[in-house]
């Protein structure tokens, strides 16, 4: 016996999820979130060159300092940039 319509049987649906009003498309989403693992990945690739150069790289709302062993900040500064923590690792 064959079915009245060629589409009977299990059904699906086809459609998609649809960006909430004021919301950021799926792309603009995407492409967050892989900046974000990207910031994440250096930050802790950050630490550890730190860690293995005895030092300890701490984040606060004004930026990033490098705390020595005597608990001081690195040349006095507290508002490094992840680009000038780079540098300074790779001088040192």
């Amino acid at each position: 016996m064959s079915p009245a319509h060629p589409n009977d049987g299990i059904p699906h649906s086809r459609g998609h999820l649809t960006v909430p009003p004021g919301g950021a498309s799926r792309e603009e989403s995407w492409s967050g979130a892989n900046e974000a693992k990207n910031d994440k990945l250096r930050d802790k690739r950050l630490r550890q060159r730190a860690r293995a150069e005895g030092i300890e790289l701490r984040h606060s709302s004004s930026g990033y300092a490098l705390i020595d062993a005597a608990r001081r900040p690195v040349d006095d500064r507290n508002d490094l940039t992840l680009d000038e923590v780079e540098a300074w690792l790779e001088r040192s």
